[in-house]
Parts: C-alpha cells; structure tokens; sequence
C-alpha cells in the first residue's frame, strides 16, 4: 500500500494549488469572498454523512480491513450538523427561501456536488474493504487541503466577529488532522497488496481526485458569481447574499 499513499500524495499536491485554493489564499480579497463557495458545497457535506453510515459501513464483519474502514466512519459520519452551525454563523441562512433552496441545490449549478456523492458512493459499494481504504485515504488528503486553506479566513472572522465557526476553524481542523482513527500511515503502508489490487487502488485514488477535481471548480465559480465585492458594506458584513 505504500505505492498507493505515495500516489495519494502526489495528487494531494497537484490538489492543492487548484485555482479554488489559490482563490481562498489571495490576500487581495476579504475572508467572507474567499468562503463565497461556502453554500455551494452543502449537498455533498450533508451527504457525506450518509456515505459513511450507509456504504463505506459494513457491520457486522470479521475482515480486518473492513473493521479499520468502520472505526474510521464513527469518526466522519457526525460533522455535517457543524457545517450548518457555521452556514448559520456566517449569515447564510438568509440567502433565499427554502423552495428556492431546494431548487438551487438539484439545479445544474451544483450538479458536481452531486455527481461527486453518487459517483463515490458507486466506487465504495464495488470495492473491497482494503480498497476502501485507499478511496478514505483520498477523500482524507482532500479535506486535509481544504480545512487547513480554509482555517486561517476563519480565525481571521473569528477575531472581527467574536464567533466560533466549529467547522471552518481549530475545532473540526484539530479532529480531522488528528484522526485517521484506525489508519496510521505506517500501518497502512505495510498493507501488502497483489498487483492487481494494487493497480486498483492506484485507479480508484486517481478517480477520487478527480471528482474533487472537478467540485472545487463548480465551488469556485459559484463564488465568483455570487461575489460580495459589490456588495455595499452594511451588507458585506452580514452576508445576505441572495441567488439571481
């Protein structure tokens, strides 16, 4: 398995300088635009609870592999409701009605949010529990990409506004920098794998990057779109974006 780390660590690297996180790191715009796409995401992260409980989980089970896999899903499967908090926090709710919610939600504007949960879940539900372990390892590196990008804007919010954002900030960047529950590294790597689980692998972490590959450009030009930059001031603060 170690191949396959080493390969999730060369994408992690292409992943990181994608244009969105260039975009959350540019000093010339305020915190709040560079979390712009923050509503975008909604469908996948609420989703994403669901994959854990319902298609990563297998219970009960005697593989070894797949009990490392379901320790690691108590860990992922309860993060969603900070997500709302800050949506909350951050003035989100005011964005539209909840018919124009759901509507924006299944519209083509957020069809890779979509397109990025079903497409996982089909890539879990035909793998083996050791090559789950390499589309988790994936998913990890992308969140690590995004909550460490996205940690400094919300320390930044944290200290103007005197609020806790649980999800953007320390709180949810602590647990999952810290978890791998049930993955160390080093007992990953030492998994020895045939070559033909191994080429899996290495396809099934290509494919789980590109995915996200393709999200965080639908996240980035929602951002774009809906930009706070010619909002007035007043408005800037309290972020009552509103879909055209």
């Amino acid at each position: 398995m170690k191949y396959v780390l080493k390969k999730i660590w060369e994408n992690k690297q292409t992943y990181s300088n994608l244009p969105l996180f260039q975009y959350m790191r540019d000093p010339s715009l305020t915190e709040e635009e560079r979390l712009g796409f923050y509503p975008c995401m909604a469908h996948f992260i609420l989703s994403f609870g669901d994959i854990n409980k319902y298609m990563l989980r297998e219970e009960p089970t005697s593989n070894t592999y797949q009990q490392q896999v379901n320790m690691h899903t108590y860990e992922d499967d309860h993060h969603w409701p900070w997500y709302l908090e800050d949506f909350t926090k951050l003035g989100f709710d005011h964005l539209c009605s909840p018919t124009s919610w759901m509507r924006f939600l299944w519209s083509d504007e957020t069809r890779q949010n979509r397109i990025l949960t079903y497409r996982l879940a089909v890539l879990i539900s035909e793998a083996s529990a050791v090559e789950r372990i390499a589309i988790i390892e994936a998913i990890e590196e992308t969140g690590n990409v995004l909550f460490s990008t996205m940690l400094n804007l919300a320390k930044a919010i944290e200290t103007r506004r005197g609020i806790e954002l649980r999800y953007c900030g320390e709180f949810h960047f602590n647990l999952e920098s810290g978890h791998s529950v049930g993955s160390d590294h080093i007992k990953i790597a030492k998994i020895l794998l045939d070559e033909s689980t191994q080429a899996r692998c290495l396809s099934l972490v290509d494919e789980v990057f590109a995915l996200f590959e393709s999200w965080t450009h639908e996240l980035l030009d929602y951002a774009k779109r809906h930009s706070f930059v010619h909002l007035p001031s007043a408005i800037k603060h309290n972020n009552l974006l509103r879909f055209p």
